[in-house]
């Protein structure tokens, strides 16, 4: 009598050589299933594209960039010029505060109406505005023929400081130029020459992209160099004192180091503990070699990615707790994984920020852009 169907393959199925064919099956599903979440996994993790906002513009480089929201943007660069934008640089208000000499590196802007810019110098010339860029009012002005501003930050919308490139005292010392602001940056006055950080021989801070100088959660502020040597400054003071005076906590950074073209050039933290840095040497801008560090304990030491970005990069930003954004004249980079490892996405910038209340990154340099995704 002819087995049925049913009962042939029940009766196969408790073969051995079903077993092993059932459980190579089984292994080749397993094996399909994680290579398709893996799939899935990096799909989601592919670099963005960068997708440009403006070109042609009236300043041929933008080193100063403040993005409050994802529309709501503030830009300064060269030939005295400001950017607005309040739609996410789609379009464009452009305001002319200085003559075509006047390079604003620094900006920070408030809100829509309220912002200040700084220049490098000499002189160093600083504006405010308060009507959204309609009209601008000198608050600062230093015409020493030394005089070099690097960048500017605040730390709340009343005090706000500003870091420049060392001055000699009386007794041929070099001390780190230190400017302040206690009313939101209506009036500004420079730190006693005795009272600001001392500077090693050749030490410099950059002015590449206003990042130089950052703001930390507690209220204090921090600051990179480069050139001779390379370390980073952190404001001791307590909220109430921070700033009120420079003592500073100073530590050595693995970054390359040695020429004038050379070390940190943007630095920022996610929380007190989890921070970046970047730079490299912009004169040889495709060396990958001590160009990125990250840091879990404040500051204090510093360990190298697995594949760093490939080149000098002039600005960093945190997007989220995990990933990192950065860029340079080598091109622009993205970091899954907290600044272990980094892909490319695009070509080069002087300045990167993520929107402050927002989710958009957003770029500057010769043009406009935004990272697609964002």
């Amino acid at each position: 009598m002819p087995v049925s169907r049913p009962i042939f393959f029940a009766q196969r199925s408790n073969t051995p050589r079903w077993h092993h064919l059932a459980a190579r099956a089984l292994r080749r599903c397993c094996f399909l299933f994680f290579f398709a979440e893996m799939f899935t996994a990096a799909r989601a993790q592919l670099p963005v594209p960068v997708r440009t906002l403006a070109v042609n513009l009236p300043s041929r480089s933008l080193r100063g960039l403040q993005a409050l929201s994802d529309k709501m943007l503030w830009v300064s660069g060269t030939q005295g010029m400001v950017g607005r934008s309040t739609n996410g640089g789609e379009t464009w208000q452009w305001f002319k505060v200085a003559s075509d000499s006047c390079d604003f590196r620094s900006i920070y802007a408030f809100d829509s109406l309220q912002a200040v810019v700084l220049s490098i110098g000499s002189p160093a010339l600083l504006y405010r505005t308060a009507d959204g860029g309609q009209s601008w009012k000198l608050v600062y002005a230093n015409h020493d023929k030394d005089i070099f501003f690097d960048g500017l930050v605040f730390l709340d919308n009343r005090e706000g400081i500003a870091v420049g490139d060392p001055l000699k005292d009386k007794d041929g010392n070099e001390r780190f130029t230190i400017l302040r602001t206690h009313d939101g940056g209506r009036s500004w006055a420079l730190d006693p020459m005795e009272a600001r950080p001392p500077a090693h021989p050749g030490e410099a801070v950059f002015a590449a992209s206003n990042s130089s100088l950052a703001a930390l959660p507690d209220g204090r502020s921090v600051f990179v160099t480069g050139g001779a040597v390379s370390r980073i400054f952190f404001n001791n003071g307590t909220r109430n004192r921070v700033i009120r005076d420079n003592n500073c906590s100073v530590y050595p950074l693995p970054l390359i180091q040695g020429a004038n073209s050379t070390g940190a050039f943007s630095v920022a933290f996610r929380d007190q503990q989890n921070g970046i840095i970047v730079g490299g040497d912009y004169k040889n801008d495709t060396l990958r070699e001590r160009n990125c560090f990250v840091t879990s304990d404040g500051g204090r030491t510093w360990q190298a990615p697995v594949a760093p970005p490939g080149g000098y990069q002039s600005a960093v930003t945190w997007v989220n707790n995990h990933t990192v954004a950065s860029t340079g004249t080598s091109g622009t980079y993205l970091s899954y994984d907290g600044g272990k490892t980094w892909q490319k996405i695009g070509s080069g910038y002087n300045a990167i920020m993520k929107a402050r209340q927002g989710n958009r990154v957003f770029l500057a340099g010769k043009e406009i852009a935004v990272m697609n995704g964002n």
